[in-house]
């Protein structure tokens, strides 16, 4: 972000700014121009008037000299005030923000009051911040002078703008103010040296896209060719509201939002900001279960965790205040004066007597369910008032998304710290920690020693909901979809009943947004889409309902539509969901089942994980097992089980899929690695990690190789009803062969066996896989591991 403050000289920006290519000269001459041509030529007042300016400027002949200074501005300065007067009306001074700058420099000679009271600085240059730096902006500046050579000597419409938003602070609320700053080139003329360049019918057809590349565009059109003179007009459009609100959203949707001291102090000025209060403060509060977190208010800001400095309270306390108000109302409630609010409990009591006068009250709720409370409090009796319920229904929403957010952090902290101090370590492994107790019991230092097994053999596999991402944001988009038609539906039998402009106006935007939805969804978007249906369509349905059973029939189908849970439209993604949670339920139940029938073959360390799919990691070899009985025959067993309970899944996926609401597939990965490594306990993360560099690469595969396609294509080596086998070395394939070749003569496996190679993964190269089709056809029952066993046994002897 660029500084535009210079206190008596150029700052850096201007300094930069200053490295500018073409003439540009600073000069009357248009605007004296305009007057002689456009006005003085009338036969009214106006007329007349013109044409004592001009004998006036006849006798000042500098003012029209081709190029001019500020110091002969200064010394007729009454002159230029009314030359001005056709530019800038005297009647909007007072309001209007406006200004009259040297060609191509942040200077002005000629602002309106509002604009020199905020924008200009000591000698007339612009100040504030403006949200780009200052090779931008300086590159900018050239963009638009080639512009206005295109245009003035060519003929050509560029067709380039870019407005710039800058950020000022008010000096009598030291609230920030945001504007855009809109120029305007009416009185900027443009000569050429010599002759013009003569541009080529190739070159007059690639002019839009030169104009955004100046060096290849100042070879075309050498600036030392054209000479830009007169003044630009500046015109200052206040967005402080839509920018806020804007900047307000942004904050929200990222994860420290409320969490960071330094983010709510920002969060709490843009309220300020958004309501022209500079005295208001800001309080966030959660429910969990019977208890309020009070969790950041007004200046208090002594930790940078939420948690860390919030208060505890039972909900009983707030019985009969505006809090349990609010949340039995479900909508804001705003108390202009509470010296005058009747019936004051111990709350508002305690908000009088830390000084404020008025408030607001809102409730934040997130799927249906009151999570918390927003709270505005000031001063000032009648600050706070029904005027700012458009603005707290726009961002209430958002609020209440970060506090969910924020309280599924504490919730997975409180998880966190039972699993510290209460979980369980793995069965298998227990006796190596019980050990390193007894041993640092005995120690002079009381310390555990480190928790390492050598030599173990590693196991990963995954199968994971093809396309489950693009899924879910299609399914919430056709939800968003459905709920717009029907808002659009209602508005237009409503239009047609009562044909009021005003509904046309506002069922063509919902059919605006309908259409942007189609197109893309963005992160926010669905926030900000109900919050719109809710403020300015749902709102109406009351009285809509009047106009008769059409209307009434409309409603009561939108109505109909809408989940009481997601306070939407919810039919695909809770297809979607369920059809999520169906699988993952599948899958983790026969992988569970098939898993503690293995331990009871070999015991090994098993974790599993489960997003949209299931993933897990496996870990054998002697060191894990206080016996040692760990054989070489049970590390091919628990390889052909692993293969056999891949085709064991993929089964129970396909058995499933029929009940789905939703037709989901799974895909089916197993990553090979025959050498042996290292596994150590992190006694900061309470979890193992691979030991050594070397052994990283492993863990980097697995984060990795979902994402992993067939060289020379964009095909994903994981597929529907295949299961792919990743391999990096040839005995590894061979093996693998072999289990492949035994689950075709069983029936579970088809014929075919693909051979791929893998494009390099970052990190990770030469790898290579065999990728076979489940036999969906058999019917064999699922593998388990009894016969898996057995199997592994029989082809062990069958290959000595």
């Amino acid at each position: 972000m660029s500084e535009l403050n210079p206190t008596g000289a150029h700052t850096a920006i201007t300094a930069r700014l200053g490295e500018f290519p073409l003439r540009a000269e600073f000069s009357l001459e248009p605007l004296v121009r305009y007057w002689e041509t456009d006005l003085a030529d009338d036969d009214c007042l106006l007329g007349s008037a013109a044409r004592v300016i001009l004998d006036r400027v006849k006798q000042v002949p500098e003012l029209r000299a081709r190029t001019i200074t500020l110091e002969t501005v200064r010394a007729h300065q009454d002159l230029v005030d009314a030359l001005m007067v056709a530019v800038f009306a005297p009647s909007f001074q007072e309001q209007s923000y406006a200004a009259a700058m040297l060609p191509f420099r942040l200077q002005t000679f000629f602002a309106t009051e509002a604009f020199g009271r905020l924008l200009a600085g000591p000698e007339g240059y612009l100040t504030g911040r403006i949200d780009a730096d200052a090779s931008l902006l300086a590159q900018v500046r050239i963009i638009h002078a080639y512009s206005l050579i295109i245009e003035r000597v060519y003929g050509l419409e560029a067709g380039i703008d870019f407005p710039w938003i800058s950020i000022v602070k008010d000096p009598e609320t030291g609230l920030e103010r945001h504007f855009k700053l809109l120029l305007e080139p009416r009185f900027l003329d443009v000569d050429v040296v010599g002759e013009a360049p003569v541009l080529t019918e190739e070159t007059r057809r690639r002019l839009r896209a030169l104009v955004l590349d100046p060096p290849a565009l100042m070879k075309v059109l050498p600036p030392e060719k054209f000479v830009i003179r007169g003044f630009s007009v500046v015109q200052a459009i206040e967005v402080t509201e839509q920018e806020v609100l804007s900047s307000i959203e942004r904050d929200l949707i990222e994860k420290e939002s409320i969490v960071s001291t330094e983010r709510f102090r920002a969060l709490q000025d843009k309220m300020r900001a958004l309501l022209r209060r500079p005295e208001v403060d800001l309080g966030l509060a959660a429910v969990e279960g019977e208890r309020v977190l009070v969790l950041h208010f007004g200046s208090r800001f002594e930790h940078a965790c939420i948690f860390a400095d919030s208060t505890h309270q039972k909900m009983s306390d707030f019985k009969g205040s505006v809090f349990e108000r609010t949340a039995m109302e479900r909508k804001p409630i705003f108390i202009e004066d509470l010296e005058a609010y009747p019936n004051r409990s111990r709350v508002e009591e305690g908000m009088l007597a830390s000084g404020y006068r008025s408030a607001v009250v809102a409730p934040l709720i997130y799927q249906d369910q009151i999570i918390g409370s927003l709270k505005l409090v000031s001063p000032r009796a009648g600050s706070l008032s029904l005027e700012f319920m458009p603005h707290l229904l726009q961002i209430l929403p958002l609020f209440a998304m970060a506090v969910k957010r924020s309280m599924d952090e504490l919730s997975n902290r409180i998880q966190a710290v039972i699993k510290e101090k209460c979980t369980a370590i793995h069965p298998v492994v227990e006796w190596r920690f019980r050990k390193a107790v007894l041993n640092s019991l005995e120690g002079e230092t009381g310390e555990m020693e480190p928790i390492v097994f050598r030599d173990v053999h590693p196991f990963y596999a995954l199968a994971d909901i093809r396309g489950s991402s693009t899924n879910r944001a299609w399914s919430i988009q056709v939800d968003l979809l459905h709920q717009l038609g029907l808002a659009q539906n209602i508005l237009e039998a409503a239009h047609r009943v009562r044909p009021m402009a005003i509904l046309d106006q506002l069922r063509h935007k919902v059919e605006r947004q309908a259409a942007a939805v189609e197109v893309s969804l963005r992160s926010g978007d669905e926030a900000g889409l109900i919050a719109f249906l809710r403020t300015e369509v749902e709102s109406l349905f009351t009285y809509l309902e009047s106009y008769g059973p059409e209307v009434q029939e409309r409603i009561e189908a939108y109505r109909a539509a809408i989940d009481p849970q997601l306070g939407a439209v919810g039919t695909k993604r809770r297809a979607f969901e369920q059809s999520v949670a169906m699988l993952n339920e599948a899958i983790s139940s026969y992988l569970d089942a098939e898993e503690r029938v293995a331990q009871e073959t070999c015991p090994h360390y098993f974790e599993r994980q489960r997003t949209d799919g299931v993933d897990y990691s496996m870990y054998a070899g002697s060191s894990l097992l206080e016996s040692g009985d760990f054989a070489p025959l049970h590390l091919k067993n628990l390889r052909l089980w692993q293969v056999m309970v891949a085709c064991g899944i993929a089964v129970a996926a396909e058995r499933i899929k029929p009940r789905l609401p939703d037709p989901l597939e799974i895909t089916s990965l197993i990553l090979v690695q025959h050498t042996p490594l290292a596994i150590s306990f992190r006694f900061d993360e309470k979890r193992f990690d691979v030991d050594g560099a070397y052994n990283a690469r492993y863990e980097i595969l697995k984060k990795r190789i979902d994402k992993a396609v067939v060289k020379g294509s964009t095909e994903r080596v994981t597929q529907p009803g295949k299961i792919a086998i990743v391999y990096s070395q040839a005995s590894e394939a061979a093996e693998y062969r072999d289990y492949i070749n035994y689950l075709q003569a069983q029936g579970y496996l088809l014929d075919e066996v693909e051979t791929l190679d893998l494009e390099d993964l970052q990190g990770v190269s030469g790898l290579r896989a065999l990728r076979v089709t489940v036999n969906f056809a058999s019917n064999r029952p699922e593998p388990t591991v009894p016969r898996i066993e057995a199997a592994a046994r029989a082809d062990l002897s069958a290959a000595r």
